[in-house]
């Protein structure tokens, strides 16, 4: 036991993990057990009962999960974690978490399109409806609130346009409502910026990305941050007797907890949704997370140099239409980026190539060390045309407000030495030429 608090870079090797007793192994086990086997009968009836915590079924809770719960809680600064089998998962279970047919939610109109589908196609067939507003400006959000308003939704650094929100203005928004911001934290991830710090009540994560860091595991998180009032009038499921739980009242059993502190929000989720949909991450996939957790802040601070370097490099080239990154001094979001964002704005960006679509494809193809693929955050560097991949399931005006267009391409810079990279667009540039 030590009052210390422990840094960044020690917290990422070590926050939630206790040395077994028996084994004493260094490296976090890998728990692949369906099950556990109960002590006694007395024991078997508490943890059910949620008397008291310990392992039942690995659908709701495992060993190996729970030390990446409570690292990543650690490194955002939250109070607990749920870990999901996505990042998909881990945003529609925190919407369901507090929203019903009949309710509304508040995001960004600039969102990832996996997300922007979710809320704008499929939680409307169950009644939950969005309203989208502006991410460059924060009055927007307000003016969409109404009586029917559960949340905020935002990204921290926008997907595909790297836009940043002034996330503490939207926080401000959101508390004067009464409701909850989330904060999908994906992009700038712990290293970069904690949300809890500015406000933000919920955090998400796809952990497929940079907690991962190599492209070998899909995974989710949720982060509570202890900071929500849910008893405020306005979420009648954490304060009303649950009958799945003999009448459990979950703002009253989680919201002082002893040692914790506020968890309700992840309490809830994990025992009305993981446990009744399933949505649940392999011991496995946790461990390859924990694993890639371990180098995040060494490998996020040499993709962010070198995403500044090409970012440059691009933005002067003769081929190149437009940079969109927020660490670029031409940015309409510098200044904010240099408020909320001093460690760097990220290492995923979009540019616009001349000659429209036909020249991004050529382009794409040509590319020897990027990747042409649908994911972002890896060591390896990769490059995909938004329009057709990651958003083609929004139609041109909804691509458009996303700041999406036929020659956007989006990088993702991985851990590759930087002048191979900038070498590797320069000869795609030249072949897409012909």
């Amino acid at each position: 036991m030590t009052t210390r608090k422990f840094g960044f870079d020690t917290q990422q090797l070590h926050a939630g993990h206790v040395l077994d007793g028996a084994v004493r192994a260094r490296a976090v086990p890998i728990y692949q057990s369906t099950s556990f086997v109960f002590k006694d009968f007395a024991t078997a009836k508490a943890i059910n009962a949620i008397d008291e915590f310990g392992w039942e079924y690995s659908r709701t809770g495992n060993p190996t999960t729970d030390v990446l719960e409570q690292r990543i809680a650690a490194l955002e600064g939250g109070t607990a974690a749920l870990a999901l089998a996505s990042g998909m998962a881990a945003i529609t279970y925190s919407v369901l978490n507090i929203a019903g047919a009949g309710d509304e939610l508040v995001a960004s109109r600039a969102l990832y399109g996996g997300t922007f589908s979710l809320l704008a196609h499929t939680l409307p067939k169950h009644g939950i409806n969005t309203v989208f507003a502006d991410p460059d400006q924060p009055e927007t959000f307000a003016a969409a609130i109404t009586g029917k308003t559960k949340a905020i939704l935002i990204e921290t650094i926008g997907n595909p346009g790297a836009n940043l929100i002034d996330v503490e203005a939207i926080a401000r928004i959101a508390g004067k409502a009464g409701v909850p911001l989330i904060v999908d934290n994906t992009f700038a991830t712990p290293y970069l910026f904690r949300p809890f710090d500015y406000g933000t009540n919920v955090v998400v994560h796809s952990a497929t990305k940079y907690i991962g860091g190599h492209g070998n595991s899909i995974g989710g998180l949720i982060v509570d941050g202890g900071n929500f009032n849910w008893a405020n009038g306005k979420f009648p499921s954490f304060t009303t007797p649950d009958p799945a739980l003999e009448g459990m009242v979950h703002w009253d059993r989680w919201s002082a907890y002893p040692g914790i502190g506020n968890f309700a929000f992840v309490m809830k989720a994990r025992l009305q949704y993981l446990r009744d949909m399933g949505a649940c991450l392999s011991p496995f996939n946790a461990f390859l997370l924990l694993m890639g957790l371990e180098t995040l802040s060494f490998r996020v601070e040499r993709q962010v140099r070198s995403a500044e370097r090409i970012a440059e490099f691009l933005e002067s080239h003769p081929d190149v239409a437009w940079v969109s990154y927020p660490g670029l001094k031409s940015s309409p979001y510098r200044d904010l980026a240099k408020r909320l964002l001093p460690k760097g704005a990220g290492a995923i960006f979009s540019f616009g190539v001349k000659g429209g679509e036909a020249r991004a494809a050529k382009l794409v193809e040509a590319v020897k060390v990027f990747s042409f693929l649908a994911n972002v955050g890896d060591s390896k560097s990769l490059i995909v045309h938004p329009a057709t991949i990651t958003h083609a399931q929004l139609d041109t005006d909804q691509q458009r407000d996303a700041g999406i267009t036929p020659e956007t391409l989006r990088l993702s810079i991985g851990t590759e030495d930087v002048d191979d990279l900038i070498w590797d667009l320069e000869q795609a540039f030249e072949a897409s030429r012909i």
